[in-house]
């Protein structure tokens, strides 16, 4: 049967038209910290769904999230502490394909008497030993002189209660990501340093595991691109940022508008890794998983893609 012109102008219009609304079904899964809020916000103002991806998002840990990568129950995992230590380990084959918080979102809380970190000297510090707020102290204390394994004592303290531990000087200070500086600040505690001001540390982004690298990089590369618009969001627009971290977070906008003004300047604008900052992360994971042979680069992260997407944008990459 000969199609005539009409129809087939027709046809060509109906499938042009499917394919400019085609979308791709992803999953993300992040940590709940505040930290993770680049794709939460690209999917509330719609840059994901402008990159023609339909994301659903779920809040996960770490280990949980690298069995979830390697079976495919996500494509996408945003926290990259866990997932160095597997992937350092050789126990997963995944990938840092972009950096989306090179600086990392912690204070260093002291209590009322102490006015900076050198008073730390001979004091109490709270820490889970091996976790994020536990490295970040030691990195704090230690830009400031101070040797964390032999000038301070670390006692074992969660951030639930610490405000309780803090007043009852059970502990002297403790490592809290924001708002967590907003929250102590009004309990008449004091902010002795911000990590985000002293070095960078890669804390999120985009983690893929290699065969998504191999089979969907396009598709990677829109994820990419709708993370750098939401971070350049971020950066502009305090005003249209505030309410989605009040919503995302489920806090009130005093305290919302308090973690804009903590955090948002550790955003970046071109979805880089440091590596400076890159190089501490590789070799604290390095110490932590007691792997003692040298990782490069390239065996925990593949930027070309970064590349490709930065190109896409206008970015000049480093």
């Amino acid at each position: 049967m000969r199609m005539t012109p009409t129809i087939a102008v027709l046809l060509a219009i109906f499938i042009f038209h499917g394919s400019v609304h085609a979308v791709d079904k992803i999953r993300i899964g992040l940590p709940a910290d505040a930290g993770h809020f680049t794709l939460p916000l690209a999917q509330k103002k719609g840059f994901l769904k402008e990159e023609g991806l339909d994301a659903e998002l779920v809040t996960i840990t770490g280990p949980v999230a690298n069995i979830a990568l390697t079976n495919g129950d996500i494509d996408y995992y945003t926290g990259f502490g866990s997932a160095m230590r597997a992937m350092v380990q050789g126990l997963l084959p995944s990938r840092i394909v972009a950096c989306f918080r090179p600086s990392p979102h912690f204070v260093l809380l002291g209590r009322p008497e102490l006015k900076t970190v050198k008073d730390l000297k001979g004091k109490n510090i709270g820490a889970v030993p091996g976790g994020a707020p536990d490295l970040m102290a030691r990195l704090m204390i230690k830009h400031y002189g101070l040797d964390p394994d032999r000038d301070v004592k670390f006692i074992r303290s969660t951030s639930e209660g610490v405000f309780t531990r803090l007043s009852q000087g059970l502990i002297d200070a403790q490592s809290l990501p924001v708002p967590g500086d907003y929250r102590g600040r009004k309990l008449g505690f004091t902010v002795l340093a911000r990590s985000e001001e002293l070095f960078t540390y890669p804390i999120s982004g985009l983690i893929v595991h290699i065969r998504k690298i191999k089979d969907r990089p396009d598709e990677i590369k829109r994820v990419i691109r709708a993370g750098i618009k939401a971070n350049r969001y971020i950066r502009d627009n305090r005003d249209g940022t505030i309410p989605v971290l009040a919503a995302t977070y489920k806090i009130d906008n005093d305290t919302a508008a308090a973690l804009y003004d903590s955090f948002a300047k550790g955003f970046n604008l071109d979805g880089n890794l440091p590596d400076d900052g890159f190089r501490r992360l590789i070799e604290d994971t390095r110490s932590i998983t007691k792997v003692d042979r040298e990782v490069a680069f390239n065996e925990v992260a593949d930027l070309s893609i970064l590349r490709e997407a930065q190109r896409e944008l206008g970015i000049k990459s480093k």
